[in-house]
């Protein structure tokens, strides 16, 4: 049961499909009133429809995170809606995986990623900041990566973009300590978002996998093939293999989901028998 998450004001950037969605609808299905930013409208308006229907409180507006002032405007509709802006939720972003080799055809999406992983958080910041201070409290949250604690073959403009994320997390939180607590949630590889479309090469995968690559390969064959063992699908396993998009959901949501005393400033989601490396 939600503790915390009641009547708090809610803004979530690409909440139109993915993580976003999700957050979106398990803050307001725990008592928030949540503002969705998305830059596609139609996929944004059925999730918000959804949310509406089901009852509670949420409203949203489309906006390319990449734009100041589009994202300001989100922020005022916000505030005019629901009075308040407590919480801000960094998640939209792009994986473009590409080795530097494949720069004439992944220049574009790296220029893009740049845009929305580290500008959209710029911008997302700038259009919350006077808000949350003038109130004495908020809470920023950025959805960073384990790949921005370095950079691997195939990752470099996206775990740079990621990097990006953990120092503006970093330096907001000295900024802004006592008035707005600041999160950085860094998950590990996840099936079933949307992330994957941005992908320039399939190959590059393999470097966030390092040493690991034989096995991954072996359990994505069985991950496709529906046979993976038991304990490796079980979440109460110490095998779990893959963490999907609702285990990280919750566990935005449990970070938000606290007295405005605690902060947990840093997480790490991944499942403990997975893969991935860092």
């Amino acid at each position: 049961m939600s503790q915390h998450l009641a009547g708090k004001v809610v803004v979530v950037t690409g909440a139109g499909s993915g993580f976003g969605r999700l957050i979106a609808e398990k803050c307001a299905a725990g008592g928030a009133k949540v503002v969705g930013i998305d830059v596609d409208a139609e996929n944004l308006g059925q999730v918000f429809d959804g949310i509406r229907a089901a009852g509670f409180a949420c409203t949203a507006q489309v906006a390319d995170v990449a734009d100041l002032a589009q994202v300001k405007a989100a922020a005022r509709h916000a505030i005019e809606t629901f009075g308040a802006i407590d919480v801000l939720v960094n998640n939209a972003g792009v994986m473009p995986l590409a080795y530097f080799a494949d720069h004439e055809r992944a220049w574009e999406k790296w220029h893009r990623a740049i845009d929305i992983n580290v500008k959209g958080v710029v911008n997302g910041i700038s259009a919350v900041y006077d808000q949350m201070i003038e109130q004495g409290r908020g809470q920023v949250v950025n959805i960073s990566s384990i790949y921005g604690n370095a950079g691997t073959e195939g990752s470099g403009v996206y775990s740079a973009t990621k990097a990006a994320v953990t120092v503006l997390s970093d330096s907001l939180r000295i900024e802004a300590k006592g008035k707005i607590k600041v999160t950085t949630v860094k998950p590990t590889g996840i099936f079933g978002t949307n992330l994957g479309d941005s992908v320039v090469n399939e190959n590059a995968i393999v470097g966030l996998v390092g040493q690991r690559a034989a096995q991954f390969a072996e359990n994505v064959t069985h991950f496709t093939n529906g046979t993976l063992p038991p304990e490796s699908t079980d979440v109460n396993s110490a095998k779990y293999w893959l963490i999907t998009p609702e285990d990280l959901a919750g566990a935005v949501v449990h970070v938000i989901d606290q007295p405005w005393g605690i902060s947990i400033s840093d997480v790490t989601v991944r499942a403990s028998g997975e893969d991935y490396v860092h």
